[in-house]
C-alpha cells in the first residue's frame, strides 16, 4: 500500500504523462495547421489541470508542463495564416471548450494575443478575462490559473508609454484589473485555511505558506506599472491594499516593517486612515478566533502599534487633534479586543491622548470631542462595568478635556452604564474617583450657568444623580459612612436648584446605614464604639439643614420627620424629639402657604401617631402643639380635618398604645363644633348653607372608635350626629350635594350590616336607630 508521498509522485506522474500525450497530438495538429484539432487536443490536454489530488508543490510542476505547451499553441494562435480564423472570431471559438478550467487557460492565452491586436481596448478584454476567471474557485487551481492571466497580462497593461495607452484605457484601469486580480486570488489563498478537517491543519498552512508567492506575484506587477505617482499610491493603490488585499496573517507577522515606514510617510499621506483601518481589521481578526491570539502576543503587537503611533504624531506636528484622537480610538479598540485584561494597556493609551490634549490650549473641534466621547465610552462597553474603568487613572484627565456640554453628557453616559448594568459602587475610593468624573453634573463649572439649562434635561440630569446615589452600597457600615461622607462633600456645593434633588436620596442613603447597624446585634451598643446611631443622625441634621440655602422647607420638614421616625426605631427619645422640633420651627416660620401648611399638618400627625419612643411629658408637649397649628389653619374645613385626625394622637391601637377616651372625645367635639361655624359662616356668606360632607367624616371617626372600644364614644352620640346630618341635609338652607349623600348612604349601610351580624358586635350597633 502506497504512503501519502508515493500516492502523489505516482498522481504527479500520470498527469505529467497525460498532458505529453495529449500535447503529442496537439503538435501534430498544429504542424498540419488544423485548428480544430489543435484545440481538441489542448483541451484534454489542460483538463489533466483539474485534479484535486497534487500539493501545491507537485501541482506547480503540473502547471510548468503545461504552460510551457501553452506558449507554443500561443504562437499558432498569433498567426492567423495558418489557422485562418480572425482573433475575435477565435476569442468567441474557444468559449466552446467543454471544462470550464481548460476553457478559461484557452481564453487567457486568446485574449493576450486579442489585446495584442488592438481590435478591442485592453481594459475590456482584462475586466472580462478577471471575471471569467471567477469560475474556477477551487483554491489551488484557482491560484494557478489567476497567476497565469497576471504573467499573459502584464506586459499589456494599459500603462503610461505603454503601446495600449489610448483615450479609452489609462492607467488607473491598469491597477483596477492588478488589484482585482490579487483580491481575487488572496480570497482563494484565504479559503484555504477553512477547508478539511481540523487535523489537517498544520498541512493546510504549510500549503498556504508554498503558495505565498503566487499571490505576491500581483504585487510585483503593481510596481512596475510606471504610471502610478504618489496621488494615486495615496489615494488609491495603499487604502486598497491594506484594506482588502492583504490577508490578516501578513499584517500581523510583517507588523514592525510596515509600522516602520509610517513615521516616513509624507504629510500629504493619509497614515491616519491607514494605520486606523490596519488596527480595526486586526482587531476583527483577533475577534474572529480565539486561537490567534497568541500570534498578537509573540510579535508584541500592541507595543508595536503605540510605538508608531507615537511617533507619527511626533512626525506629523501639524497632524489635527481630531487625527491624533482617531489613532487613539482605534489603538484602544485593538487592546480592548486583543488583550481586554491588560487595563495598564487601556490607561496608557488613555494616557498618550491625555499627553495630546495637554498640548491643545482648547478642544473646539467638534469632530475631535466626538472621537474623545469615543474612546470614553470605549472600555464602559467592553466591560459593561464602570467599576473597572475607575481604576484607570487617566479617564478622568480625559474627561477633563471635554468641554461642559460634552462633559456633562459623558457623565450621562457612565451613569446610564451603572444603571443598564445594575452595577454597585462598594468603596469609597472609588466612589472619589466616580463623582470626579461626573462632576458637570453635580455642580456649576466655570463658564456654566444654571440658569440657561433646559429645565426638563436638568431635572433628568440630577434624577439621575439621585438614582446613582441609590446604588452606592457596601455591606461594611464603616465604609458605608465614608461613601455617604464624600457623596456628602460632592453634592453639598452643588448650589440651591441642585440640592433638592440630591440630599433626599443622601438622606435615605443614610436612613439605610442606620438600618444596618440596627441588623448588626453588638455593634450599636456604647457611645465609644467605631459608629453609633447618634453620630449618623449628626450627619442626617447637618445634611437637612443644607436645605435652608434652597430654601425648600416643605422637603426639609419630611425628612425631619423620616428621621423621626428612624430615631424611633433605633429607641432614642431625645433625638427623635429634636427631629420633631426642627420640623415643627420650619412649620412656624417658614410654611406659609395654606395648601402646604395642610399637607404638612397632616404629615406631622401621622408620624407623631406613630411614635411609641416618647415619654408622657414630651408627648404631650408634641401632641399639644401639633392640635394648636390644626386649629389655626386658615380654612374652617382644613380645621376641621386636621382636628379630627388629631384625635387619632389619643388613640393608637398598639398593645402599649395611648388609649386617651376623653381626649378624643375633646378632639371629635371641638371637630363638630368647627364644622358647625363653618357650615353657618358659609350661610351668612351665600344666604345658603354649606355641605354636610364635614358632618359626615365626623361620623365616621365616632363610628371608628365605637368599634374600637372606646367607652367616651357611645350609640347615642352616634345617633344624635345621624339625626342632626339628616336635619341639615333637609333645611332649606343646605345645597344639595350627591357626594356627600352617597358618602351617608354609604356610612349608614355599613352600620346596618354592623348590626345584622349578630352577637357581640350586633348588639353593640342594635341601640342605633337609622
Amino acid at each position: 500500500m502506497l504512503n501519502g508521498t508515493e500516492d502523489e509522485e505516482k498522481w504527479l506522474a500520470e498527469g505529467i504523462a497525460g498532458i505529453q500525450h495529449k500535447a503529442f497530438y496537439m503538435h501534430r495538429a498544429l504542424d498540419s495547421n488544423n485548428l480544430r484539432e489543435a484545440l481538441k487536443y489542448s483541451a484534454q490536454m489542460l483538463s489533466e489541470l483539474r485534479t484535486s489530488k497534487l500539493s501545491p508543490r507537485k501541482y506547480y510542476e503540473l502547471y510548468m508542463r503545461a504552460f510551457d505547451e501553452l506558449k507554443r499553441l500561443e504562437l499558432f494562435f498569433k498567426d492567423d495564416s495558418k489557422h485562418g480564423v480572425s482573433v475575435v472570431d477565435l476569442y468567441e471559438l474557444v468559449q466552446h471548450a467543454g471544462n470550464i478550467l481548460p476553457r478559461l487557460y484557452l481564453l487567457c492565452t486568446v485574449g493576450s494575443i486579442y489585446i495584442k491586436s488592438k481590435e478591442a481596448p485592453a481594459k475590456e478584454v482584462l475586466k472580462d478575462l478577471v471575471e471569467m476567471c471567477r469560475g474556477v474557485q477551487h483554491p489551488i487551481r484557482g491560484l494557478f490559473l489567476r497567476s497565469y492571466l497576471a504573467q499573459i497580462s502584464r506586459d499589456k497593461l494599459p500603462d503610461i508609454g505603454s503601446e495600449y495607452e489610448g483615450d479609452a484605457d489609462t492607467v488607473m484601469d491598469a491597477v483596477d484589473f492588478v488589484l482585482q486580480n490579487f483580491t481575487e486570488m488572496n480570497k482563494l489563498w484565504v479559503r484555504m485555511q477553512h477547508q478539511g478537517p481540523g487535523r489537517v491543519r498544520e498541512k493546510r498552512e504549510k500549503e498556504r505558506s508554498e503558495l505565498q508567492d503566487l499571490v505576491g506575484k500581483n504585487l510585483h506587477v503593481l510596481s512596475q506599472i510606471e504610471g502610478v505617482d504618489l496621488e494615486m499610491y495615496k489615494e488609491t493603490v495603499l487604502p486598497r491594499v491594506l484594506e482588502q488585499v492583504f490577508p490578516d496573517e501578513y499584517h500581523l507577522q510583517t507588523l514592525e516593517t510596515l509600522l516602520g515606514a509610517c513615521p516616513q510617510l509624507q504629510p500629504t499621506v493619509d497614515v491616519k486612515t491607514v494605520l486606523s483601518r490596519l488596527m480595526d481589521r486586526l482587531s476583527n481578526y483577533a475577534a474572529s478566533s480565539a486561537d490567534v491570539l497568541p500570534e498578537f502576543l509573540q510579535v508584541e503587537a500592541f507595543s508595536k502599534l503605540s510605538n508608531a503611533i507615537g511617533k507619527v504624531i511626533e512626525a506629523q506636528v501639524d497632524m489635527p487633534a481630531v487625527g491624533a484622537i482617531t489613532l487613539y480610538v482605534s489603538l484602544l479598540t485593538f487592546t480592548l479586543r486583543v488583550h481586554p485584561d491588560r487595563l495598564d494597556h487601556v490607561d496608557q493609551v488613555l494616557g498618550a491622548c491625555v499627553k495630546k490634549l495637554s498640548n491643545i490650549p482648547k478642544l473646539e473641534d467638534s469632530r475631535a470631542m466626538k472621537q474623545v466621547v469615543a474612546l470614553l465610552s470605549a472600555p464602559l462597553e467592553k466591560y459593561n462595568d464602570i467599576v473597572t474603568a475607575l481604576t484607570l487613572s487617566n479617564y478622568p484627565r480625559v474627561m477633563d478635556h471635554l468641554d461642559i456640554g460634552t462633559n456633562k453628557l459623558m457623565a450621562m453616559v457612565i451613569i446610564q452604564s451603572i444603571m443598564k448594568n445594575n452595577s454597585c459602587i462598594s468603596t469609597a475610593d472609588k466612589v472619589e474617583v466616580l463623582f470626579e468624573l461626573i462632576k458637570g453634573l453635580i455642580k456649576d463649572t466655570d463658564g456654566a450657568d444654571v440658569d440657561e439649562l433646559d429645565e426638563e434635561d436638568f431635572k433628568e440630569e440630577q434624577n439621575s444623580v439621585a438614582r446613582l446615589i441609590h446604588m452606592l452600597y457596601n455591606d461594611e457600615p464603616e465604609e458605608m459612612l465614608r461613601i455617604i461622607c464624600i457623596v456628602r462633600k460632592h453634592t453639598m456645593v452643588g448650589g440651591p436648584k441642585r440640592l433638592p434633588f440630591t440630599v433626599s436620596s443622601l438622606v435615605f442613603s443614610a436612613l439605610r446605614l442606620l438600618r444596618q447597624l440596627q441588623g448588626q446585634e453588638g455593634d450599636i451598643v456604647g457611645e465609644e464604639a467605631s459608629m453609633t446611631p447618634n453620630k449618623i443622625f449628626q450627619l442626617l441634621t447637618q445634611i437637612i439643614e443644607s436645605l435652608s440655602a434652597v430654601p425648600s422647607p416643605e422637603l426639609a420638614l419630611r425628612l425631619y420627620l423620616q428621621c423621626a421616625e428612624a430615631a424611633n426605631g433605633c429607641d432614642i427619645e431625645h433625638v427623635a424629639y429634636e427631629f420633631f422640633t426642627q420640623a415643627f420651627v420650619l412649620y412656624e416660620e417658614e410654611i406659609a402657604d395654606s395648601k402646604a401648611q395642610v399637607t404638612a399638618i397632616h404629615l406631622m400627625i401621622g408620624t407623631l401617631q406613630r411614635m411609641n419612643v416618647f415619654g408622657v411629658e414630651n408627648r404631650d408637649t408634641l401632641t399639644h402643639k401639633a392640635t394648636g397649628y390644626s386649629a389655626r389653619l386658615l380654612k374652617k374645613a382644613d380645621q376641621c380635618r386636621a382636628v379630627y385626625a388629631c384625635s387619632h394622637l389619643f388613640w393608637v391601637n398598639d398593645q402599649d398604645g395611648i388609649k386617651d377616651g376623653e381626649r378624643v372625645l375633646l378632639c371629635l367635639k371641638r371637630a363638630l363644633r368647627i364644622a358647625n361655624a363653618a357650615q353657618q359662616m358659609a350661610n351668612v356668606a351665600r344666604g345658603s348653607g354649606g355641605p354636610v360632607s364635614l358632618f359626615v367624616e365626623i361620623l365616621n371617626k365616632y363610628i371608628y372608635f365605637f368599634e374600637k372600644g372606646n367607652k367616651q364614644i357611645t350609640s347615642s352620640a352616634i345617633q344624635g350626629l345621624i339625626e342632626l346630618i339628616n336635619t341639615e341635609m333637609q333645611s332649606d338652607s343646605t345645597n344639595p350635594d350627591s357626594v356627600a349623600d352617597a358618602f351617608l348612604a354609604s356610612t349608614l349601610r355599613y352600620i346596618q350590616f354592623q348590626k345584622q351580624k349578630g352577637g357581640v358586635v350586633g348588639e353593640k350597633f342594635e341601640s342605633i336607630k337609622l
